[in-house]
């Protein structure tokens, strides 16, 4: 399976954003790693070889993208107005210029996000803040609020970077044409979360499924089994 290591410049962000890239042709699919993660943790897990198949026969382009999570949501020796910013820069970096370039190489309108645990929460709320971006969503073992990051701060920006704050009240055509998977496991401690953000999605007309594994818990055995189902349905 052909891997590209690549860098991204980001004026936003100011620094270079590494990741790996796997396949030359198929839907682009962004995956976020976990908990500040690095861009080649899929490779070191052995998630991204359970996406072989789908790479070699050019179905789809795999993104492995970097985060800022120390330097953000996780960064505790920062003011949280400090680390939610940071966050929102994170995210103009995809929704200005990384996913943008992604579109223009792979000549596609709307792309595929995914991840793990925290992946999965950048995944899902990149999709949701910039649904004309993003056709197809899967998270697997996530959880979706950040309030817990930032203890009582709180502003527009920490609002509209979470999800189960901002999107009772979101309004946008595209989450109706979007293909949502919500993962979890039966033992997963963030089971919680995708069943409250399936309510969420359930009050607001918005089709999705919740696919709980009934075995496991929070970890890569569960998300290495989801994934390539996941794909199937791209």
């Amino acid at each position: 399976m052909q891997e590209d290591y690549r860098t991204w410049y980001s004026h936003h962000l100011g620094r270079d954003i590494e990741m790996l890239v796997y396949g030359n042709w198929g839907y682009p699919v962004v995956l976020f790693p976990t908990s500040m993660g690095q861009f080649y943790e899929y490779r070191n897990f052995g998630f991204t070889e359970t996406a072989r198949w789908f790479v070699e026969t050019g179905k789809v382009k795999l993104y492995c993208v970097g985060s800022i999570d120390k330097d953000s949501l996780y960064a505790k020796h920062l003011h949280p107005g400090a680390r939610i910013w940071n966050h929102v820069l994170y995210d103009k970096f995809l929704h200005e210029e990384l996913v943008p370039g992604i579109q223009r190489e792979c000549n596609v309108q709307k792309i595929g996000v995914g991840g793990a645990s925290f992946g999965g929460y950048h995944a899902l709320n990149f999709a949701f803040r910039h649904p004309e971006q993003v056709g197809h969503l899967f998270t697997m073992g996530a959880a979706f609020n950040i309030r817990s990051f930032l203890g009582n701060y709180y502003d527009d920006n920490v609002y509209f970077n979470n999800p189960p704050d901002f999107m009772p009240g979101a309004q946008n055509d595209e989450f109706h044409r979007m293909n949502i998977v919500l993962g979890t496991s039966e033992y997963d401690f963030c089971k919680g979360s995708n069943f409250q953000m399936s309510d969420i999605l359930n009050r607001k007309g918005i089709r999705h499924q919740l696919d709980v594994t009934p075995w496991g818990d929070h970890d890569w055995p569960v998300w290495k089994d989801q994934f390539p189902r996941y794909l199937s349905m791209i």
